[in-house]
């Protein structure tokens, strides 16, 4: 199986790596819009202002527009510890053992603004792009990935089945047909449901953690519904490729 989960705003510095190498990570016939988007994130960063513009970042961030500068040259770290945040606190990777770790690289995906999709052990830097971001003098992020992106990521799954955790603004730049997606609801006592904002990465990251540490192989919603079960989460299926995790 193939779990996709959505990137962060948050990012740790440094890392052990040597400098980005496109051809060190997966899916690689997404290279020429990554070496695009790294080559106007670089330029970009060169203009402070614009990049607090296009970037909607406050006056203070010029780390993170420092960051941008350095794309190509700063030290990486494998996506899994790159990223932090709700989500990946849930998800909790430093606890893993060798072995486990070995099956979050396996297993997992991290969905990117600037390189698309990346496997949890490609070698990334820090840098700063949302999904939502629109860099001056270029197409949508949508619209730059439409094209090689749900090939790339359906060509990645191999046929295997797919769970899709990225939130809908990365599901946009790549979509996977018939991809399982989860929703995270609060039942209130008189039965009411309501969407989760709080706790909705939260939940992703415990189902992600259980999807990474369990020993089956799940073919379809009901075999990932039991794994989210036995894992202390409450399971519900909505439909062939919804799944609820429920509050």
């Amino acid at each position: 199986m193939l779990v996709l989960l959505p990137p962060s705003e948050t990012k740790s510095d440094g890392g052990a790596g040597a400098p980005l190498d496109l051809a060190d990570l997966a899916m690689p016939q997404l290279s020429a819009v990554r070496d695009k988007l790294v080559t106007e994130l670089i330029e970009l960063a060169k203009d402070p202002g614009a990049a607090r513009k296009a970037l909607a970042l406050g006056k203070g961030a010029d780390a993170e527009i420092a960051r941008n500068a350095a794309l190509r040259t700063s030290p990486t770290r494998p996506a899994l510890e790159r990223y932090t945040g709700v989500l990946y606190d849930a998800l909790d990777a430093k606890s893993f053992t060798k072995v486990q770790r070995e099956k979050a690289y396996a297993r997992l995906g991290i969905g990117s603004a600037l390189f698309g999709a990346v496997r949890a052990g490609d070698p990334i830097p820090a840098y700063r792009l949302s999904g939502g971001s629109k860099l001056p003098g270029l197409p949508t992020l949508s619209a730059l990935w439409r094209d090689s992106l749900p090939d790339a990521l359906v060509a990645e799954a191999a046929g295997d089945l797919v769970i899709d955790l990225r939130s809908g603004t990365y599901q946009q730049l790549g979509r996977v047909p018939g991809a399982i997606t989860a929703n995270v609801l609060t039942e209130h006592p008189d039965g009411s449901r309501t969407v989760v904002s709080h706790f909705n990465k939260h939940h992703k990251g415990l189902l992600a953690r259980a999807l990474v540490l369990t020993r089956a192989d799940p073919a379809d919603i009901a075999a990932v519904a039991r794994v989210a079960e036995k894992s202390g989460l409450r399971a519900e299926i909505a439909s062939p490729t919804e799944l609820l995790i429920l509050t």
